[in-house]
C-alpha cells in the first residue's frame, strides 16, 4: 500500500475544502475554521475523556443533518465554542444554512482544547471569540500556516509547545485524505530522549526534520512533564479533522475518524487520557467514488492515521517561540 504527500502536504489537498486561522498573541489563543462552498459529509469521533464540543450530536449517522457548512476547532476551553458563532455569522451572510422553509440555520460543529492556564491575558469583559470565529471564517483559503496559529497559537503538549498541524496523503487510486490537528496534549509528541518524534517511523521526507527514529530500544521511562511544572497540567486536548475527497456516507466517515485516532495514539504518549478530550472529525467532500467500499475505506483509514500522526508532528516542529511562553519549542530544546 503506497502513499504519498500530497502538493500542499495540508488538509487543503482535498479539493474543495478552506481552511482559515485567527488568533490574538496577547491572549495566546485562537481559533481555526475548515469550509467548502458547499455542504459536506461529516462525523465524530471522541476518545478523550474531557471534550468539548458543540452541535456534534447532529453527525451521528441517524440523524437528519446531510452535512455541515463548517467545522471548528478552537482554543478557550467552553468559551471558544463561542467561535462558532461568528462562523455561524458569517455563513448567515453568505446566504448559506440547512433550508427550514424560507429560514437558513448554518450548521457549524465545534471542538475546543483548553489553553486558559498558558500565560496568556485571559482578562477580557467580553469574550473574543465569536471575533475570532468570523475573522478565520472570513480568512479561509487553501494555504494552511502551521505551527504557533489558530487553534494551536497557546497549545502546550507534555515537554513543549505545541501547534497546528497538518499534512495529507493520496492513496494509489488517487484519493486523497488530509488531515488538520491542533496539539496541546496532556502528553508529549517527542520521544524520552526529547529529540525524536514518536511519529518518525511515518514520516514522507524531512517533513519534520528528517531526525529518524529515536534510537534507543525498548520502554523508556517518560520524563516528569514540564507542563505540569508550569501550572498547566489541566490545560489539555488535542482536536483534529480528517477530511477525504471520497464519496462516504456518514457511517463511513466516523470509521474515517475513529481510525484516524490510531494516528493520535501513534504520535502523542499518553493519548486520550481522562485530562485530555481527544477528538477528531471526519469529513468527505464526495468527489471520487470508492471502486471496492470494503477494500478502499480500509485503504483511507490508514491513510487517514498516517497523515494525522505527521500533521501531529509538524505541529510541534513547526511551533514559534513568543514573549510569555510556559514551554520552549522544539528547536529551543534543541539549541537551534
Amino acid at each position: 500500500m503506497h502513499l504519498k504527500a500530497g502538493p500542499r502536504n495540508s488538509l487543503t489537498d482535498v479539493a474543495g475544502l478552506r481552511v482559515g486561522h485567527a488568533d490574538d498573541p496577547v491572549l495566546k489563543s485562537g481559533c481555526t475554521v475548515v469550509t467548502a462552498d458547499a455542504p459536506f459529509v461529516a462525523a465524530v469521533s471522541v476518545m478523550g475523556g474531557a471534550p468539548g464540543t458543540r452541535e456534534t450530536d447532529l453527525l451521528a449517522a441517524d440523524k437528519t443533518a446531510p452535512g455541515v457548512d463548517a467545522l471548528v476547532l478552537s482554543g478557550g476551553s467552553a468559551f471558544g465554542l463561542g467561535a462558532a458563532e461568528g462562523v455561524m455569522a458569517g455563513l448567515r451572510a453568505a446566504g448559506r444554512g440547512f433550508a427550514v422553509g424560507p429560514a437558513r440555520v448554518p450548521i457549524v460543529p465545534a471542538a475546543i482544547l483548553f489553553d486558559l492556564l498558558n500565560g496568556g491575558a485571559k482578562d477580557w469583559t467580553d469574550s473574543p471569540y465569536p471575533a475570532l470565529g468570523r475573522r478565520a471564517f472570513e480568512g479561509a483559503g487553501a494555504e494552511v500556516a502551521l505551527g504557533s496559529v489558530g487553534a494551536g497559537a497557546g497549545a502546550l503538549t507534555g515537554q513543549v509547545k505545541g501547534g497546528l498541524g497538518s499534512a495529507s496523503c493520496v492513496t494509489e487510486s488517487g484519493i486523497t485524505v488530509g488531515a488538520l490537528v491542533a496539539v496541546n496534549a496532556m502528553g508529549s509528541a517527542t520521544t524520552a530522549s526529547g529529540r525524536h518524534f514518536w511519529a518518525a517511523p511515518f514520516e514522507i521526507g524531512a517533513e519534520f526534520g528528517g531526525l529518524g527514529p529515536d534510537p534507543a530500544s525498548g520502554l523508556q521511562p517518560l520524563p516528569p512533564s514540564r507542563k505540569a511544572g508550569a501550572m498547566a497540567a489541566q490545560g489539555n486536548t488535542t482536536i483534529a479533522m480528517v477530511a477525504t475527497d471520497a464519496r462516504l456516507d456518514k457511517a463511513q466517515t466516523q470509521r474515517l475518524a475513529v481510525a484516524a485516532q490510531d494516528g493520535l495514539g501513534r504520535a502523542i504518549v499518553p493519548a486520550h487520557t481522562p485530562l485530555d478530550g481527544d477528538l477528531v472529525f471526519g469529513a468527505a467532500t464526495g468527489t471520487m467514488e470508492l471502486s471496492d467500499p470494503v477494500s478502499d475505506l480500509a485503504t483511507l483509514c490508514h491513510a487517514g492515521s498516517v497523515a494525522l500522526a505527521r500533521a501531529v508532528a509538524r505541529a510541534v516542529w513547526e511551533a514559534s517561540p513568543a514573549d510569555g511562553d510556559l514551554l520552549p519549542t522544539f528547536h529551543e530544546t534543541l539549541g537551534r
